[in-house]
């Protein structure tokens, strides 16, 4: 089963030329796509069996960066998935550099290089498991990067990707039983960060609490045997302006929140 979700913050049109949050979308305006540029370093040569991966690239027009550590890179088929969003990713990035330098030169203003960072670290590797997570960074020429999250969890047995929620029996069942204890650390923080207390009953979308798979959900582990915590992070804009940065928390895992595992994936969980 292959579910992917990515995490893209959201940007008030006013305030930067990027595209709102949720499934992933094209932060540039719309236009006839340009054939991407070749890379200007060895770095496209296929990556080697096993290991971790680092390419760095640097072109006149973008550069791009992406890595992933020695356990992906060690485990069989993970690599192959990875090194495929590498090309994807870059692909994207080339083209959406040379559409930028066009437009820039059309519309007489100057270009600014394009980047695009992709980091994946190891969250939890379990005899049966590996989860994942990246942090992600984008410049797309507007008046800041952008930066949000991804997360996938390996099944090494079956080969194949797993997005988080789909661990649990819903996102609804998830929202209940760990919603309210997500709300009340979010907003614990947010009054640390702002000097003041969330106002009750606030119709600022800044003020709203934020749903566990609306921001990057994580499976982790403190033993090394099962998944016995879920980090989630929240990328500016979801939770409060981007001067607040992201907000991550880490729960431990209830017998609440077992009941609300799907039964067949439930083994792999223990209660903290």
């Amino acid at each position: 089963m292959l579910i992917r979700r990515f995490t893209l913050l959201a940007v008030p049109a006013a305030l930067v030329a990027c595209t709102p949050a949720g499934k992933e979308a094209d932060p540039q305006p719309t236009a006839t796509p340009e054939t991407p540029q070749p890379p200007a370093t060895p770095d496209s040569t296929p990556a080697p069996l096993g290991g971790a991966r680092t390419v760095s690239e640097r072109t006149d027009t973008y550069l791009f960066e992406y890595s992933y550590p020695q356990a992906a890179g060690d485990t069989e088929g993970l690599a192959g998935w990875l090194d495929s969003r590498l090309e994807q990713e870059r692909q994207r990035l080339a083209s959406r550099a040379a559409r930028g330098r066009e437009e820039a030169r059309d519309n007489g203003f100057p270009f600014n290089t394009y980047s695009s960072e992709t980091a994946w670290e190891v969250v939890a590797d379990l005899p049966g498991w590996l989860s994942l997570s990246a942090g992600q960074s984008f410049y797309y020429g507007g008046a800041h990067p952008n930066y949000g999250f991804d997360t996938i969890v390996w099944d090494k047995e079956a080969g194949e990707t797993i997005e988080p929620i789909a661990f649990f029996t819903s996102p609804a069942a998830l929202d209940e039983v760990l919603g309210p204890r997500l709300c009340e650390a979010l907003n614990a923080e947010r009054e640390k960060r702002r000097g003041q207390p969330v106002e009750e009953g606030s119709d600022d979308t800044f003020d709203a609490c934020v749903k566990p798979d609306e921001g990057n959900l994580l499976l982790g582990s403190s033993n090394g045997q099962s998944f016995n915590r879920i980090g989630i992070q929240i990328a500016p804009y979801l939770a409060g302006p981007y001067a607040e940065g992201t907000y991550e928390f880490d729960f431990p895992m209830t017998p609440e929140l077992l009941e609300v595992v799907r039964e067949e994936y439930r083994e792999a969980f223990t209660a903290r």
